[in-house]
């Protein structure tokens, strides 16, 4: 019975921004233990080339979209539909930052942060539910996987007012929807990612030939993440092994959170 126990084989997922960084880590993990995954980007170009480099994995489908208005989700759920078929793991990866200092903070980076962060998530929840609430298979619940951030529970030196907000918001909201959707057989969680080598933190970072900057320093395990952390916390809570888990935030930031 454990043979099996962290396989994905037959399951079908999207990865929003899953072109690049955190959702292509995640992409290829969820490939490699054998479900179908579609992804998305912004940019056309980015996402048809790393959707065939990750075919070499398994089918992956590339599905060019901006998700920042609620009908360019509409729309990615029937453009889904249509080449996918059903659906068993979403998880709303993309996302949106800003840094400014307080002062110069503009009001535009709050609309446009929010929706992407928080309003987006739930749009897509709410498009994907009839194929979620299908995919449920007799004690192997659907999956909905948020991706928060360690910014949004601990005070961190971003001055990413709206990012911060932002991905408090999505933890609670994750919350909610575990609660509400548990007696549809779907589980929800949300992981939250410290430092991993991104383009998001490529401003942060020391440099590749530092073995321990100020960066690494703020870590307590003294690295930043890799691509198997991110992918391998995603790959339990989608197999049966994290079929009993929902509603929880799951920090993967080498102890940044838990060793406060």
């Amino acid at each position: 019975m454990t043979g099996d126990l962290f396989s994905l084989s037959g399951k079908r997922a999207l990865v929003t921004g899953g072109a690049q960084g955190l959702g292509r880590m995640i992409a290829e993990g969820l490939l490699r233990a054998g479900a179908h995954v579609a992804i998305t980007s912004r940019k056309p170009d980015i996402c048809a080339r790393a959707a065939a480099e990750m075919s070499a994995l398994g089918p992956c489908l590339a599905l060019p979209a901006d998700l920042s208005t609620p009908e360019a989700v509409v729309d990615l759920a029937e453009r889904y539909r249509k080449q996918a078929g059903g659906l068993d793991i979403l998880v709303n990866n993309a996302g949106k930052t800003w840094g400014a200092p307080i002062e110069d903070f503009p009001d535009k980076a709050w609309s446009s942060v929010m929706t992407v962060n928080v309003h987006t998530p739930f749009k897509l929840v709410q498009q994907f539910l009839p194929d979620l609430t299908a995919g449920d298979r007799q004690g192997d619940p659907a999956r909905i996987i948020n991706i928060g951030s360690v910014a949004g529970v601990a005070i961190e030196p971003l001055q990413a007012y709206s990012y911060g907000a932002s991905k408090a918001a999505i933890h609670q909201l994750s919350r909610q929807l575990a609660k509400d959707l548990a007696d549809r057989h779907i589980t929800v969680n949300a992981v939250l990612p410290g430092f991993f080598p991104t383009a998001m933190t490529a401003h942060l970072r020391d440099g590749d030939d530092a073995p321990r900057g100020a960066l690494q320093g703020h870590i307590p395990l003294g690295r930043l993440g890799r691509p198997d952390d991110i992918a391998g916390i995603v790959i339990f809570l989608c197999s049966r092994a994290g079929a009993y888990v929902t509603g929880a935030e799951i920090p993967v930031d080498g102890g940044i959170l838990g060793c406060r």
